[in-house]
């Protein structure tokens, strides 16, 4: 009888890991219905569209695409959508994470869990749900007002649910210390930061690169140059230099007459370009691998937002050879965007 109870315990724990690992294997979901609309606000004629796979997008500053078509009647900018699917989980309590660029509201069962839905640059929102064995309803609520679109839900298994307790007693409120701001030289272009209360200064134009530093609204910087569109500007901070989307910014003068700078360098060597010209980056944590397949060696993790050189691609275009921090491998391009140099120079060869 002991033996068989021991039987039992053991084939019921091996298929409640074989149930977590399918779950988190789909950390993305599957099988999600789409409304796509021309707006911002979820109103107007809406464009359906079926996803087989999960939401993970970056439209960059294009019109959205989806299985490869881009989706009728929208255009890159001010648009909406609705996502919604039926998702099967384990017992358990399960680590949501959205990331939006701009903003993001999230349903489980009908009942709002995540109100982010406010014009933003990019932003990951994570928070913890105790889920029940079964089936639940997801809907995913999102839209984009202008320059970069993208958004990415997924979960994974783990983490703790807050509990409330009482309210801490409220102490003294710091006083910020006074920003040194440096000065600009007469005749020079400026931006004033007006649509943000603190904005994120950038190592390259591009919600994912690195934060060099945060300015504040009603501050004014010297612009020292922009991107080629006049989206992102490079602005002369104190000690350094980093740029700012012209969304959140105010400037006087004709933006344009800005010297168009060099955008992005290699990650992990500011000062290192890219062999042939062509910088691309990565929207998802991707594996660097040593031939252009799935099955071989993994010799590098490129980070959600690095920037690497395409130096070669395969025939079907769905492998590239780049340079990651001086190492060079094979990535999968489909989690790759170009944002400098044309992927048509690359040379094709065959491994």
């Amino acid at each position: 009888m002991a033996k068989a109870v021991v039987t039992g315990l053991v084939i019921a724990v091996a298929l409640l890991g074989l149930m977590l690992g399918a779950v988190q294997a789909q950390e993305y979901g599957i099988n999600w219905s789409a409304t796509f609309f021309p707006s911002n606000n979820l109103t107007g004629t809406g464009v359906p569209v079926t996803i087989p796979g999960g939401l993970n997008f970056n439209w960059g500053t294009g019109a959205p695409i989806v299985n490869g078509v881009a989706v009728p009647g929208i255009g890159a900018d001010n648009f909406s959508a609705r996502f919604t699917s039926t998702q099967t989980f384990a017992q358990g309590n399960y680590t949501f994470s959205v990331t939006s660029d701009d903003g993001v509201r999230v349903y489980i069962d009908g009942q709002l869990v995540l109100d982010r839905f406010v014009p933003r640059s990019q932003t990951t929102d994570t928070f913890v749900r105790e889920m029940t064995a079964g089936p639940h309803n997801i809907t995913v609520e999102y839209f984009e007002g202008i320059d970069i679109a993208m958004l990415q839900f997924q979960w994974v298994f783990g983490g703790v649910v807050p509990t409330l307790g009482p309210s801490p007693t409220p102490g003294p409120t710091a006083t910020p210390a006074p920003t040194s701001l440096p000065s600009i030289p007469e005749g020079a272009i400026t931006a004033t930061v007006i649509r943000a209360a603190v904005l994120n200064v950038r190592a390259a134009p591009s919600v994912y690169s690195d934060r060099v530093g945060r300015v504040l609204r009603g501050q004014t910087y010297q612009v020292i140059g922009r991107d080629e569109k006049a989206y992102w500007f490079l602005l002369q901070l104190s000690d350094r230099q980093g740029w700012a989307l012209g969304y959140y910014l105010y400037i006087p003068q004709n933006e344009f007459n800005a010297p168009v700078v060099s955008n992005f360098a290699l990650t992990g060597n500011p000062a290192a370009a890219s062999p042939s010209g062509v910088v691309a980056m990565a929207f998802s944590t991707m594996k660097l691998r040593s031939q252009p397949t799935i099955y071989s060696e993994q010799i590098g993790r490129i980070t959600w937002g690095g920037t690497v050189g395409v130096v070669a691609r395969t025939i079907s275009n769905e492998w590239w050879q780049v340079v990651w921090k001086g190492t060079t491998g094979w990535v999968w391009s489909s989690y790759f965007r170009v944002v400098e140099g044309n992927i048509d120079t690359i040379p094709i060869v065959q491994p």
